[in-house]
């Protein structure tokens, strides 16, 4: 059963159980009961790791609401519970946002309903290889086992076009895995799996615990040269970063591919809640950034540039406020 359906069912078990003459529960009246879900991706992940501060925040300091952060399928998957009601915000990569607003892609028809609140942090695109497997360059990952994410996830749209501006086939020339991190990183460990993609924020969690486990049998690969063929074929939503070798301690910085984030809600949601979600980011960044790194690497002035995505005007509110 959906989360939000069984909130509403607590809700009339307990106005049916009930005396006509008991008080109201904290936030009664409010948007879905002042109840907020969050969908973030794996719980290895960096969108689990900020919505959870994220939902902390919301907790403390948006007046009568309560939010949860939830362990979700990532981008894709958080796309399609906001427009169906079932999470009220969520973390998304921006390449599947513009595909799933647009109903091109993944979503092909299908437009989803959203709007944004900001656009945040980077995420950053990891390509990890088994030392043993004798992969030095994507291409000689031709045949091999990789895992390119959950399904509906963005990793897994992001693993797809990697593969492809680099020629291989996602589907013909590689045995493909669509796996969550965890399980992912298990197939590492055991040997089941070769190679594996992933989009997120540095430090991956789940990376960095993997890398650690077994110092010196993990190679991070360099993308960056892809970076040409990805922007003529999907546009210029991406850019290029180096990974530190402080995120992992590798002997030296990593050349790869970026692309940004975006926030998510329903446009039903009213303007005020909007406004006070957005708020809470750039007043608590400071308590965001000491959950993960990543959630002191964002800024007012970048946040509203959510193209495609429209602005929920409670959020465009707040920018334009200064």
């Amino acid at each position: 059963m959906k989360l939000r359906n069984v909130a509403l069912a607590l809700v009339v078990a307990f106005l049916v159980t009930g005396c006509a003459s008991a008080p109201q529960r904290p936030g009664a009246g409010l948007w879905h009961n002042g109840r907020l879900f969050i969908a973030t991706g794996n719980t290895t992940g960096v969108y689990y790791t900020i919505g959870g501060g994220y939902a902390d925040l919301i907790s403390k300091h948006v007046t009568g609401y309560e939010a949860r952060a939830e362990a979700t399928g990532a981008s894709g998957d958080n796309i399609q519970r906001v427009a169906t009601g079932d999470m009220d915000i969520a973390l998304t990569l921006a390449d599947t946002a513009a595909d799933a607003y647009s109903g091109k892609g993944a979503f092909d028809g299908k437009p989803q309903k959203m709007v944004a609140l900001a656009r945040v942090y980077k995420s950053y695109v990891q390509l990890v290889v088994r030392r043993s497997a004798n992969i030095n360059k994507l291409a000689d990952l031709r045949g091999k086992r990789v895992s390119t994410g959950s399904v509906g996830s963005g990793a897994d749209v992001m693993a797809g076009r990697v593969l492809i501006a680099g020629g291989l086939n996602p589907d013909t020339d590689i045995v493909r895995e669509r796996l969550s991190l965890p399980e992912t990183t298990k197939g590492m460990q055991n040997g089941s799996l070769d190679a594996f993609f992933f989009a997120g924020g540095l430090p991956t969690p789940g990376i960095a615990d993997l890398l650690a486990s077994s110092p010196g049998n993990y190679v991070v690969l360099p993308l960056s040269s892809l970076l040409q063929p990805l922007t003529a074929r999907w546009g210029t939503v991406y850019s290029s970063a180096k990974i530190p070798k402080e995120a992992y301690g590798t002997p030296a910085d990593i050349d790869t591919i970026v692309i940004g984030n975006y926030i998510v809600v329903s446009p039903d949601m009213p303007e005020q809640l909007a406004h006070d979600l957005t708020k809470v980011l750039f007043e608590y960044q400071k308590d965001l950034a000491k959950v993960h790194p990543e959630g002191g690497n964002f800024d007012k002035g970048t946040a509203p540039q959510t193209d495609p995505i429209p602005l929920h005007p409670g959020a465009a509110r707040f920018y334009s406020s200064g």
